[in-house]
Order: structure tokens, then sequence, then C-alpha cells
């Protein structure tokens, strides 16, 4: 297990999977993102804080989802994401090593 830590892609992986996992699986609503509801022919656009897991389906119920045309991400949400799962993982794997 000490030579799995000692190698800096075990590392991201390892950290990037353990930052991940969370987000995937419980509704954590942290992210920028927009609700496009639809009321005949009417849109409307509502701004809300979004989970990771409502994209892979988990955290919301199906009665929650009458009305909505679709969801996703705002450019803020990407870069938060892209910062928590890949960023963080990245920065705790590129540490000083001893020699």
């Amino acid at each position: 297990m000490k030579s799995v830590l000692q190698k800096p892609i075990y590392v991201f992986l390892i950290s990037m999977l353990l930052i991940a996992l969370p987000l995937f699986l419980f509704p954590i609503n942290l992210f920028q993102g927009e609700i496009v509801y639809q009321h005949g022919l009417v849109e409307s656009v509502v701004d809300a804080p979004m989970s990771l897991s409502y994209f892979v389906g988990l955290g919301y119920n199906p009665e929650d989802m009458i009305g909505i045309k679709f969801f996703h991400l705002k450019p803020g949400g990407y870069v938060l994401a892209a910062m928590l799962i890949f960023g963080i993982p990245g920065l705790i794997a590129f540490r000083p090593r001893k020699k």
C-alpha cells in the first residue's frame, strides 16, 4: 500500500474517486445550474443550485420532473465541478516527494 501511495497517478485516481463518488451519489446542491420548465407553449428558465447526482438519475423523484423540459449546469457550475473532481486531486497528487 505504501508503494501505491508513492506514485502520483495512483494518488490522483484514488483521491478523484473519493471526491467524485459522493458528488455523484448524494444530492449535494453545490453547482450553479438552470432548469427549463415547459408549461404548454411557454418555457421559463430558473436558476437553481444543482447536484451532479441529478445527471445520473439519482437524488430526485420522478414526480419532481413533471413540467421540466431539461436542466443543465451553467459555466460556473462546470468550472466548480472540474475544480473539485480534477483540480483538488491534482493538487494532492502533485506533492513534494521525499527522497
